[in-house]
């Protein structure tokens, strides 16, 4: 569905940039706690996708989807949790 559909590409493509530009927003400090997370490399897809858009590859972006948001997804509940308790 994602491959075949402009809509559902555009609507993921715009949440991964959200999701990107909100972690650029996080302090080194806090990154720095999960090294196990390329940040770098989540800062550059925010680039590719606000500036080249066009060229985006978007069997890359599903594998992203498919592979990497289940581990950032933890990281980030572990970070919450982190400040819920302290």
């Amino acid at each position: 569905m994602f491959l075949a559909q402009e809509i559902v590409q555009d609507a993921v493509v715009r949440n991964l940039q959200t999701l990107a530009e909100s972690t650029q927003r996080l302090s080194d400090e806090l990154k720095g706690r999960r090294p196990d997370i390329d940040w770098r490399g989540i800062s550059g897809f925010r680039t590719v996708a606000v500036h080249g858009y066009l060229g985006i590859d978007l069997e890359q972006v599903w594998s992203i989807v498919q592979n990497d948001l289940g581990a950032l997804d933890a990281a980030i509940r572990e970070m919450l949790a982190s400040f819920d308790s302290a």
